[in-house]
């Protein structure tokens, strides 16, 4: 079969080896100059290692990633670390990623609220029983079973930073299980940086016979009287006889529009956030204690929602010497910081940097990078199974498999690799492949 895929991420990427591998003629589609998605990175002059443009790392329980590397012989390249995250309370920063260093936070108290949340933790990380979670939000389930202080001064500024306070109340529990069941205190990431690896399967991708064409954004999908699919895009039109999306629900719906009507609102009745994220190079370090993740609430005055010292987790001899900060947050499209410019956001971001470090000085500062997109976290609503779009869709040789359907897990590479691969096992099963 000739298989047209959209989108040269680790999921397009991921599809592309297994169809190839089965002995179909592929094309990978990618609208950016380079592939990678929102795992890209880039890589200055000096630095021996690319960054992400939006910060990215593995868990250790990341089984798919983990099985690619295997597949793909570079498992001896994936780096595991153990960096330190760090809560905020009352002006302070406590390590918080080990049971001891939980124990220890003060936010919590010393009494029940601390049995309580040590005893929910335990229950969540050890049971695989999500699905009547969906029916209840994050804030219900939370101030039921943890208690009304535990949530609020744990899992409330989370979710209100990762949803906003239009969606907070909204997002249903299946999530943070998911969160707290999968995820890992130790992390990893692969020499060279994540671009290292997207250009190395890239290759090996390549190697196998299939085409990846770049700067190419594709408009306009058809379904022709024999059956075929048309791909129209700025160079013209190509026929295939099975396509595969793997971008946002609502990119799907603009270049599809002879899906059905129920499918078609399926999609762009799903929420999602956007995200906008800065790097800042400083000519010295910024966490005095070595820190590498603060956990930062919005309540308390913190102009974004994370701020991440990468050269605490990897050395900074890895980028020339330079100390590199990510700035990020999760925000509606429509929000204020999708229209400043660089400049506008540095100044908004650098006076709460005298936080983590009262030394901290603007002339630290040698360079600053800024990436935005309008779809990086799908918003799970209660009772969400119900409106995951099918990864067949109607229109007969189309597929979608997005960071949309990964529910109930959150997004990331390791579960837009297993959708993706799920998708090209679809493919596969069919009669006439």
């Amino acid at each position: 079969m000739k298989i047209a895929i959209i989108g040269a991420g680790f999921g397009g990427m991921a599809a592309a080896y297994d169809l190839r591998k089965a002995g179909h003629e592929v094309t990978v589609f990618e609208a950016d100059a380079t592939p990678g998605g929102l795992a890209a990175g880039f890589k200055e002059p000096g630095w021996d290692w690319s960054v992400e443009k939006f910060y990215h790392h593995w868990f250790t329980s990341d089984q798919h990633m983990f099985r690619l590397f295997r597949e793909l012989g570079v498992q001896d390249k994936v780096l595991v670390l153990s960096p330190k995250t760090v809560m905020f309370y009352r002006e302070k920063f406590y390590p918080f990623d080990s049971i001891p260093s939980a124990i220890l936070y003060p936010g919590l108290g010393y009494g029940i609220n601390k049995v309580r949340f040590g005893l929910v933790g335990l229950y969540l990380k050890m049971t695989t029983n999500w699905q009547p979670m969906e029916k209840t939000t994050v804030a219900e389930w939370m101030r039921k079973y943890a208690g009304a202080k535990v949530y609020r001064e744990m899992w409330e500024p989370m979710v209100i930073g990762k949803f906003s306070e239009k969606y907070a109340g909204q997002v249903n529990m299946a999530w943070m299980w998911a969160r707290l069941h999968a995820r890992t205190t130790k992390l990893a990431t692969y020499q060279g940086g994540f671009q290292a690896f997207v250009d190395e399967f890239a290759a090996k991708v390549s190697a196998l016979g299939v085409n990846f064409t770049y700067n190419t954004r594709v408009n306009l999908i058809e379904k022709q009287t024999d059956g075929s699919l048309a791909l129209r895009h700025e160079s013209g039109s190509e026929t295939f006889d099975r396509v595969l999306v793997t971008i946002s629900p609502a990119q799907l719906a603009r270049m599809a529009p002879q899906l059905p009507p129920e499918y078609l609102k399926g999609l762009l009745d799903l929420k999602s956030m956007g995200a906008v994220v800065m790097v800042i190079a400083l000519k010295q370090q910024l966490s005095r204690e070595g820190y590498y993740w603060y956990n930062l609430p919005k309540t308390a005055g913190f102009p974004f929602l994370a701020l991440v010292e990468h050269t605490n987790f990897l050395p900074p001899e890895r980028f020339g010497g330079d100390h590199l900060v990510y700035c990020g947050d999760y925000l509606e499209p429509s929000h204020e910081y999708f229209q400043l410019s660089k400049e506008e956001l540095l100044e908004r971001f650098l006076p709460s940097f005298k936080r983590i470090n009262p030394n901290f000085s603007p002339d630290w500062v040698k360079k600053s990078w800024m990436t935005r997109t309008s779809y990086a976290q799908p918003v799970p609503l209660v009772n969400h199974s119900k409106n995951i779009p099918e990864i067949e869709t109607p229109v007969q040789g189309l597929y979608f498999a997005s960071m949309s359907q990964v529910y109930p897990w959150d997004r990331g590479t390791n579960f837009a690799v297993e959708i993706a691969r799920r998708a090209s096992r679809m493919i596969l099963s069919e009669p006439d492949a």
